[in-house]
């Protein structure tokens, strides 16, 4: 879990980077620019907002010939070592973004190379790098007292609404790449950010796993569960997937799938769906794993617990014991009518 909101903005390096392959300059600035309390405010809005509204899906450095040859890797844990290196360090991160600026679609814009202090991760305090890139301008008015008129004077600028690229690496597990975050605004040159220049793969820990797994079960859930059965069986399935998980602090496939399967055969079309499926959420080969508890609050809050009928009525079932629904609601057929039903026990209505 991340927390930006101690976090302090120690040096910014300021930096141009234009488009190698139209033949566009860099511009090296000389020193860090110089920071007012004004402008650290501004600055810490526009680079952590997208971060505080994007679900966190952790990244890590990876580099086939190893972790020493991956220039944004390297380039950080000299900045660790020495922070004071930070604006002789952003030169080589600024030229390093601009040699992977080769595809005409790429913009030119400002890096931002930060290095802060007092990043509350997973209730630890660790220093933190941070790489951005501004590259959309927006037109905005000046204007300007002229004499008994004003004048408008049309300008260009950011919008400090919206980060265009953006990364945060945690001083935490070089060894392995570091743990690091990554936004992007732009989807017409997505591989250039992430991957040629960021050189990022997922981090594959109890929190991608967990994620994964959840969506994984929710994939089944829809395409053979709710097939086989009916809606009320795939959203029953979800719950009990869920709430297992939040649990249990470990994650053992076999008990799981007697705990959750209502159904004893589809146990075997479990198995098959994740051998053709599972590659796709990288749990092919994961059967064993740690637990993390937000993201099985995380994905609870983006399960679909509503039946919704061709008679325009819907049917919510809000609940967080999935043994409710099971006691409370039941599913027939009548004969007369020739239509399912549902029949809903309660005791009294609640007062909304």
């Amino acid at each position: 879990m991340l927390n930006l909101f101690a976090t302090q903005l120690e040096t910014v390096s300021l930096h141009r980077v234009g488009n190698k392959h139209r033949g566009e300059p860099m511009f090296l600035t000389e020193a860090p620019y110089p920071l007012n309390d004004e402008l650290r405010g501004l600055l810490k809005e526009y680079f952590f907002k997208p971060f505080r509204e994007k679900e966190e899906n952790y990244f890590c450095f990876r580099h086939e010939a190893g972790l020493e040859f991956h220039p944004i890797h390297e380039a950080a844990s000299k900045i660790f070592q020495d922070p004071s290196s930070l604006h002789r360090v952003s030169r080589e991160i600024a030229n390093h973004l601009y040699e992977q600026s080769k595809h005409p679609h790429i913009k030119n814009g400002e890096c931002y190379i930060v290095y802060m202090t007092d990043v509350l991760l997973d209730n630890e305090r660790v220093d933190a790098l941070g790489i951005f890139k501004s590259e959309v301008k927006q037109d905005f008015l000046q204007f300007r007292e002229k004499g008994a008129l004003l004048d408008v004077l049309i300008q260009q600028g950011v919008n400090l609404q919206r980060l265009d690229k953006g990364c945060l690496i945690f001083n935490r597990g070089a060894e392995q790449g570091y743990k690091v975050l990554s936004v992007d605004s732009n989807r017409y040159d997505a591989r250039y950010w992430l991957e040629e220049f960021l050189g990022l793969a997922p981090l594959t820990d109890e929190t991608f796993y967990t994620k994964n797994y959840l969506k994984f079960c929710q994939h089944f859930a829809k395409d053979v569960v709710l097939p086989a059965e009916d809606k009320q069986q795939e959203v029953l399935f979800m719950n009990r997937a869920v709430n297992h998980f939040a649990k249990n602090d470990t994650f053992e496939e076999t008990r799981f799938l007697n705990e959750v399967m209502d159904n004893p055969e589809l146990i075997p079309e479990f198995r098959h769906y994740k051998t053709e499926k599972g590659p796709k959420y990288s749990i092919e080969d994961v059967s064993n794993f740690q637990i993390a508890n937000k993201a099985v609050s995380d994905s609870r809050k983006k399960l679909s617990n509503v039946i919704q009928l061709d008679t325009n009525i819907q049917i919510k079932l809000n609940f967080i014991n999935p043994e409710s629904a099971e006691k409370f609601v039941e599913k027939g057929w009548d004969e007369e009518r020739q239509m399912y039903y549902y029949l809903v026990y309660f005791n009294r209505e609640q007062k909304s």
